[in-house]
């Protein structure tokens, strides 16, 4: 991306307070985007049907999103339809399936039939990842189950209440859950798919169209800010800026648990899992194609889903290893394979793939 002059210097941006929002949040602190010449205000903003309706509104020129959300977005599904970008993938991993501690005994999810579990929202990894995991073990999310969607910072009194037996949801909550000793951490998210995009950050496509030179200069910032959190020598730094009130507002130890990969996981024990999140920031179009699948399989997709034409329309794949190149950041060739819960998904065949699956809508 060339650098031109910039049509709009000042820009309002959403984030949600979790750790995916982490290389949005350090483009501010780090400089990032002054650097760009972008007075950029970070709007904390309350739930992700927000952040829909604030892009759609224009009130934000761009967000953090949830990384189904801008396929759902430009599709229509859920909402009127609007074509949203997919710039870059916020983070990899870092979820966690949380339940409460009466089921310390119970954890085998063939015996979760009646369990009410929580996500953050419908188009979310959140809630295609906990489908996938219990349809394997034999449970129908939709009549076996029950899910419901809370917003993060609710989920820990819902647990507590006795409201719900368990959740999918976004760190530092399923670290805070341990930490206030309402639920343990069953298994990580990176354990039902290693390496599954779960943030993403994007605008809508006009408003790129429109400020070519703003947006290339806030991706710059973005891939900048990505590639400091993604490296292991820099976490606990990481960790102690976005714990601060303005940002993520929690306490630094269940952050930096978090980011590090060192944690408690409820049930006594300390465990080491390094990748447990991690920052990437290319948007693999195979990642836009399972998360289709997934869309298509639980019934939110109608008819045929030109899968390859969105996954391309949407994920800005090409453009984000061209400004990792002019930034001089190291460009992985690939995504890797997509394995989840031990079965390949081939992105040439996503129909087959859907058709697969014993238990769908």
């Amino acid at each position: 991306m060339e650098k031109g002059s910039i049509e709009k210097s000042t820009l309002k941006v959403g984030f949600i307070p979790i750790t995916c929002a982490a290389p949005l949040i350090l483009a501010e602190p780090m400089g990032f985007f002054k650097e760009q010449g972008l007075n950029v205000e970070l709007n904390k903003t309350a739930g992700w049907a927000l952040v829909r309706d604030k892009i759609m509104n224009h009130e934000y020129d761009a967000s953090q999103f949830l990384a189904p959300m801008p396929l759902a977005m430009t599709l229509g599904a859920g909402s009127s339809a609007q074509t949203v970008n997919v710039a870059a993938i916020q983070n990899v991993n870092g979820q966690a399936i949380v339940l409460a501690l009466k089921h310390k005994s119970n954890r085998d999810p063939k015996n979760w039939k009646g369990f009410k579990f929580a996500i953050p929202f419908e188009f979310s990894m959140h809630n295609f990842l906990l489908r996938y995991y219990l349809a394997e073990a034999g449970i129908d999310p939709d009549r076996d189950v029950q899910l419901r969607v809370v917003p993060p910072a609710e989920m820990l009194a819902n647990l507590r209440a006795g409201n719900i037996d368990g959740f999918l949801g976004p760190d530092p909550f399923s670290q805070r859950a341990v930490f206030e000793g309402v639920g343990f951490i069953h298994i990580l998210s990176q354990d039902i798919w290693n390496g599954h995009p779960c943030c993403s950050f994007g605008a809508s496509a006009s408003f790129i169209q429109q400020n070519p030179n703003t947006f290339a200069a806030l991706y710059r910032a973005f891939l900048k800010s990505s590639a400091f959190a993604h490296d292991k020598n820099n976490r606990k730094e990481v960790a102690a800026i976005i714990s601060k009130p303005k940002y993520l507002n929690q306490p630094e130890i269940i952050v930096n648990q978090v980011i590090t990969g060192r944690y408690a996981d409820g049930l006594g024990n300390i465990v080491n899992a390094p990748g447990r999140v991690g920052f990437e920031a290319i948007p693999w179009e195979g990642m836009a194609l399972w998360m289709l699948t997934q869309m298509k399989r639980w019934g939110y997709l109608k008819g045929d889903v030109s899968y390859q034409a969105i996954a391309e329309k949407v994920f800005m794949m090409t453009d984000a290893k061209k400004a990792m190149q002019g930034l001089g950041l190291e460009v992985p060739q690939s995504s890797g394979k997509i394995v989840v819960m031990g079965k390949a998904f081939d992105p040439l065949k996503p129909q087959s793939y859907v058709d697969s699956f014993g238990i769908k809508r």
